[in-house]
């Protein structure tokens, strides 16, 4: 078996010149990107809670989320002149008072507002390079050079990473450091020193700090220990030393551990560190025990209130524990879920199998069938069973994890931060070139450029990216919704397309942001619950809703698209008609140039009216004989 660590490469500055280069347009795009699009659902209440952590010094807010993206996310805020009440605020358990606060925020500054979240955005950039160069990185030790190059190159046009990445949530942080984590693992694991494991510690801790997906790590870590050293056990269990080889191990990874709990307390500021676990108010019934029979504390239920873990202190941040108690409780009484056009009280568990199969480009799904394929089938391709299996465990674990938890299916991104080790572990196939496999090295030059360019097609709205299986991204609304389609960030892209129509009006418009679309200047009403003729812009989230009030759009073509999440919609009376008799409503009278019903409408209305009422057939008779006129062109609202 090959040498893995460090595995030597040749020096060659055209290397070092592609990572850059790939850095610099991955840092561009999403620079971009960032800037052109409105703020999405969430970071409404990130924003506003990154400022509170630095302003106020508390972390009650958005508890279900660790604090340090938002609150790097939130370093620019801190310099400006920003005054909002934070009245609202409260500690109670089960509380989201984010979104509160994020409306102040907005209010506060008007249009600014947009600017001063491109600049939090902008402050997040770091994250997403840190992780495309720890996917060259590791990719490179494992497989070579190209390897390290297909790796970046996979990260950096990703149209996942590129939607996330533009944006100040914390998943393109929590893929960028956990990835960091495991690498810094990874080499604790082939070189066993305390330097190794004093860095490991402290990148685990700031992994932790992004997402608590990542507490995963705390069991994983020490079962991949076992497994990486067991070979090795075997062979030094007759040495007198062996004993003491496996006490100093043990006790570097327990430093480890305890380095990354110091460190995930210490982003809380301590703050409410080591309190009783019988002190805690709870939501969740894992955590609070069924609302009927459960001990009250603190405003919430504790299941362990009369038992001897009540006394037990809890070597975590307060708001950190409530905040997975807050996301269970989420997941345990359930939320509406879309799946290809089903609404469903609950969800799916293989909702983010599927959604992985139609959002990652099928070009990349090819090399993970290749990459497959090689290492099963082909000699040299792999580089040793345990330092794939330190890539591969996390992809398991984190997919084992979300699928379980069927209480809702909104979100991709949920497993975002299995992709740079996808990436990594797809790399290998990279080693065809150095074993002048031709044929295979024309399919991942192919492949790649297939990827690049799909992602590419859509750009820059990457959060609406859906490959070809599921139709394009035009298509995708009938696959899935929320932040796989529509989170709200189109709606600039709507204002610059009224800028330039301004024949658009009046606007209906149905926009499913977390916040007022008349902040961005745009002045609209409403859209109508039956087909009228008008103007309208509608969400596809919206249009897609469980009430199903505006699904009647889906009948209309649009004229306009703002990205791929808000459809424009220009309806003549005769289309509005149309669609009416379809769903048998009845039909709307014609309108002049002034928005007036049409002269022979009236006549034609006036002449039935009085035939009903004398009982004669003359008036009918006279209106079969009027000339017909030529119909308007429609100008009115409808």
């Amino acid at each position: 078996m090959r040498s893995v660590y460090p595995r030597k490469a040749p020096c060659c500055e055209n290397y070092w010149f592609a990572v850059f280069g790939l850095l610099v347009i991955h840092c561009a795009l999403i620079s971009w990107s960032a800037w052109a699009h409105s703020a999405t659902r969430d970071e409404v209440g990130h924003l506003a809670t990154g400022l509170s952590h630095w302003r106020l010094g508390t972390f009650g807010l958005y508890r279900v989320n660790p604090p340090l993206v938002r609150s790097v996310a939130a370093l620019p805020l801190v310099f400006t002149a920003i005054d909002i009440e934070w009245d609202g605020f409260s500690e109670h358990p089960g509380s989201r008072n984010e979104f509160h606060c994020g409306d102040k925020l907005i209010a506060a500054n008007g249009a600014r507002y947009f600017w001063l979240l491109t600049l939090a955005r902008w402050t997040c950039i770091p994250f997403s390079l840190i992780g495309g160069f720890l996917c060259y990185r590791w990719a490179r030790e494992l497989y070579g050079q190209p390897a390290g190059i297909l790796a970046l190159s996979l990260w950096c046009f990703s149209p996942n990473i590129l939607a996330h990445g533009q944006l100040m949530t914390p998943d393109a942080g929590a893929a960028a450091l956990g990835v960091a984590a495991a690498y810094v693992f990874w080499r604790w694991l082939k070189c066993l020193t305390w330097t190794q494991a004093v860095r490991a510690g402290i990148v685990l801790g700031l992994a932790e700090l992004t997402k608590t997906t990542w507490i995963v790590l705390f069991g994983l870590w020490p079962l991949l220990w076992i497994v990486w050293r067991w070979p090795r056990a075997k062979a030094e269990s007759e040495e007198p030393k062996a004993e003491g080889e496996w006490k100093r191990e043990a006790c570097q990874l327990g430093t480890i551990l305890l380095l990354a709990l110091y460190v995930l307390n210490l982003g809380y500021g301590f703050e409410g560190s080591f309190q009783k676990l019988g002190e805690y108010g709870f939501v969740s019934e894992a955590l609070g025990g069924p609302s009927e029979n459960s001990a009250t504390s603190a405003g919430g239920r504790n299941r362990f209130h009369n038992t001897w873990l009540a006394q037990v202190p809890i070597p975590l941040p307060k708001n950190y524990l409530m905040g997975i108690d807050l996301q269970k409780w989420d997941f345990e009484r359930k939320m509406w879920s879309y799946l290809r056009g089903e609404h469903r009280l609950g969800g799916w568990w293989y909702y983010y199998l599927y959604a992985l199969a139609i959002k990652v480009p099928l070009a990349i799904w090819l090399l993970v069938f290749l990459a497959a394929g090689l290492g099963f089938f082909a000699r040299g391709y792999t580089a040793g069973w345990r330092n794939e299996l330190v890539l591969l465990a996390p992809i398991a674990v984190i997919l084992v994890l979300v699928s379980s938890q069927t209480g809702f299916n909104h979100h991709l991104r949920y497993v975002l931060p299995i992709f740079p080790f996808a990436f990594i572990w797809i790399s290998k196939v990279a080693q065809v070139f150095e074993f002048g496999h031709r044929k295979l090295a024309a399919v991942v030059v192919l492949a790649m450029a297939w990827s690049v360019g799909s992602s590419l097609w859509v750009y820059p709205h990457s959060l609406s990216y859906f490959n070809e299986l599921a139709g394009g991204p035009k298509n995708g609304h009938a696959h899935l919704l929320n932040s796989n389609i529509d989170w709200g960030q189109d709606l600039l892209y709507l204002k610059r397309w009224l800028q330039k129509h301004p024949e658009a009006k009046p606007l209906h418009l149905a926009f499913s942001g977390s916040y007022d679309a008349s902040i961005a200047g745009i002045e609209y009403t409403l859209p109508p619950t039956e087909p009228q003729p008008g103007w309208h812009a509608l969400s596809v989230n919206e249009i897609r809703s469980r009430s199903k009030q505006y699904e009647h759009f889906l009948k209309f073509e649009p004229v306009a698209m703002a990205g791929y999440s808000i459809y424009i919609y220009h309806i003549t009376p005769e289309e509005a008609n149309s669609v009416r008799r379809e769903l048998a409503l009845p039909e709307l009278p014609r309108l002049d140039n002034h928005g007036e019903q049409a002269e022979d409408e009236k006549a034609d209305r006036s002449a039935k009216a009085a035939a009903r009422k004398t009982g004669t057939e003359c008036v009918s008779r006279r209106l079969r004989a009027m000339p017909k006129r030529t119909q308007p062109p429609y100008r009115g609202s409808g």
